[in-house]
């Protein structure tokens, strides 16, 4: 790993038949110009620093460079006569149900892979940015991973990046079925809390599948331009990594919308039986209002004329309290044969 004056550490690496080369930044125009390995230059911070490397060593363009050092809402594909520029993000569970865009941008040439960790929100922990390239690098130390073209590193790249987006929603998956037992059990504990957790689970695989949907759009879109013969797609193995990547974000997209489609099952199961329970609770209330309503009218009739402070009729008192006992009777007998109760 080696500092660009002035600005933070840049891993330069050659990748080769025979293992990986750490090298400086200093070496990266002669690596450039080395016929054999492939060399891939990762940039944890994308400052003015490295900018000046972008633009002087590979001379990439003012506005690719520019996207690497801004945050960037939504995914992009910029293809250029030697290489192709791409934009994506991966998910990152934040505080009260956020979710966190982490932008990672890629460019890729005939000989070289350039990564470049877009800036993140100052809540996100930045060794979260290097999630996708730390698990390449391990593979490639290991021997287990040898890229035999650029783009077959960025393959690499790109489909950790798509099992991100993947384990994202099976993360929010177990939220799903945790939720679900409470609704089915009755069981919800804080009605308020539980409802601020269904609607954060939702909020969730709501942002993965739009990542990976986009995600798929960008893929698509690079592969419709290897099609129309642009050159920068070398090989047809190329080609097939790039149907594998778009078959891998369709597979996310699937998921996090099949998982959205259940959750939302589980949130009608809530609403029907929730409306089911107050249409039950007005039904009562209508069968004590239709009972005691009567009764009541005839108390405040012949209240003040049966009670009165110095003697009690006896005989009125009685014959008004059969009336509304057997008024009482009727009205429960109706309400009965209307199914009420």
């Amino acid at each position: 790993m080696a500092a660009y004056p002035g600005g933070t550490a840049i891993d330069v690496r050659l990748i080769t038949e025979d293992g990986v080369e750490q090298h400086s930044v200093a070496d990266l125009p002669a690596l450039l110009r080395r016929p054999d390995g492939i060399v891939w230059v990762d940039v944890p911070v994308g400052d003015t620093a490295a900018a000046t490397v972008l633009a002087d060593v590979f001379g990439f363009h003012p506005m690719a460079v520019r996207d690497c050092l801004e945050r960037n809402r939504v995914p992009k594909v910029h293809v250029y006569p030697d290489h192709v520029f791409v934009v994506l993000h991966a998910p990152e569970q934040g505080r009260a149900g956020h979710v966190h865009f982490i932008e990672l941008d890629q460019f890729v040439g005939p000989r070289y892979v350039v990564t470049v960790h877009g800036p993140v929100n100052p809540a996100v922990d930045p060794q979260v940015c290097g999630h996708e390239t730390r698990q390449v690098l391990r593979r490639l130390e290991s021997g287990r991973l040898r890229p035999r073209s650029p783009f077959e590193l960025s393959y690499a790249i790109v489909s950790a990046l798509a099992r991100r987006q993947e384990a994202f929603v099976e993360l929010c998956t177990g939220e799903v079925w945790r939720l679900e037992q409470q609704v089915t059990s009755g069981e919800l504990g804080d009605t308020e809390q539980f409802l601020e957790e269904l609607f954060r689970t939702r909020h969730g695989l709501a942002a993965v599948r739009a990542m990976a949907m986009l995600s798929r759009e960008i893929y698509g879109r690079l592969a419709s331009l290897g099609r129309m013969g642009t050159g920068w797609v070398a090989t047809d193995d190329d080609r097939r990594l790039l149907d594998d990547l778009i078959d891998q974000f369709d597979r996310v997209r699937g998921l996090a919308q099949g998982q959205a489609d259940y959750l939302q099952g589980v949130i009608e199961f809530y609403r029907t039986r929730t409306d089911t329970k107050m249409t039950i609770a007005a039904e009562r209330l209508a069968v004590i209002a239709v009972i005691t309503l009567p009764i009541t009218a005839l108390s405040s009739i012949y209240g003040m004329n049966l009670i009165v402070n110095r003697r009690t009729d006896i005989p009125q008192l009685a014959l008004v309290l059969a009336v509304m006992i057997a008024m009482s009777v009727t009205l429960l007998r109706w309400a009965k044969r209307q199914g009420w109760w």
